[in-house]
């Protein structure tokens, strides 16, 4: 079962007061009905769907409807449920802000069926369960989207997420137009808005893990980094002190320079601090790592100006 089925599953069996219930199924009809013979039609493919759109049909209107069941087609092996309601059509498509008063298509709901939030967020699972989809937060990308065929209808959706700051954005594709959100935070806080509380769960412990991964990454990445630096500067100076035994310019160098090449020579992958460190236990006498460094600056200076002889 994908994610997003997960999320639709959990979401329509949620309880709903009436209000609540008639801007659901307008967020649903408006974006998955159509009429046809003076029947509205709508369909799906999650049994679950189907049978708690029916169920709320029947408990607000007291109306039969019929159900046809078509085998999925081309590789599609899910059937699909088309819900026929002809029974009091015109009172239950002037509820949902299908059609006006004369019968007209309406562009957006009127504003009294999304006048509160809980109203707005019913409508946006209606809306969800017909078109929405989430890419399950193990994939390497996090992106929620609907689908919809109406330009009004999706630009009323993006200004219903907004509402609660959720920067979704609207996109013109070749059938229709999709809705979307890209931010990780902003679909976990969608999947609150819209109930699914299980959803969000899982969503965030996936998040919470990917982070905790990268930044493992970005510190071992660093850590390497740091590595490199030790090793090819250990290398550089262990460079210089054999140009200078290659031209018998060691006893140029002071007692404690001689000293830090013979430590180098010694403990040839050692970091500047380690070597520090080493050379104050073994000798007793406290050397810091910038006055290593001092001398060794020392040594490559004079290896430099052996090379330009």
């Amino acid at each position: 079962m994908s994610y997003t089925t997960k999320i639709k599953n959990e979401i329509i069996e949620l309880d709903l007061g009436k209000s609540e219930t008639i801007a659901l199924l307008s967020g649903f009809i408006r974006n998955n009905g159509s009429i046809s013979n003076n029947e509205l039609i709508l369909t799906t493919e999650n049994d679950l769907i189907k049978e708690r759109i029916i169920y709320l049909l029947k408990k607000l209107y007291e109306i039969n409807v019929v159900v046809e069941v078509k085998d999925g087609l081309n590789f599609n092996k899910k059937d699909l449920y088309v819900i026929h309601i002809s029974e009091k059509l015109n009172l239950i498509l002037q509820d949902v802000c299908y059609l006006d008063e004369k019968g007209i298509y309406m562009d957006t709901p009127k504003d009294y069926l999304v006048g509160g939030n809980e109203e707005i967020r019913a409508y946006l699972k209606g809306v969800f369960l017909t078109g929405g989809s989430i890419n399950d937060p193990k994939t390497s990308r996090y992106h929620m989207e609907i689908l919809m065929n109406e330009a009004s209808e999706a630009v009323f959706v993006q200004k219903l997420l907004n509402i609660f700051d959720l920067n979704a954005k609207l996109l013109n594709r070749d059938k229709g137009y999709m809705v979307y959100i890209k931010e990780a935070e902003r679909i976990s806080d969608f999947l609150k808005i819209i109930g699914a509380m299980k959803a969000v769960l899982y969503f965030e412990d996936v998040r919470i893990y990917h982070e905790a991964k990268n930044r493992t990454n970005r510190l071992n990445n660093c850590e390497q980094a740091n590595t490199d630096k030790v090793i090819d500067a250990a290398n550089e100076q262990l460079k210089n002190i054999n140009i200078l035994e290659d031209n018998l310019a060691v006893e140029l160098l002071d007692d404690k320079t001689k000293e830090a090449l013979d430590y180098r020579k010694k403990y040839p992958e050692a970091s500047l601090k380690e070597l520090s460190e080493i050379i104050t236990i073994e000798t007793g006498n406290k050397i810091t790592k910038s006055g290593l460094n001092h001398r060794f600056r020392k040594i490559n200076e004079l290896a430099s100006r052996l090379n330009k002889e």
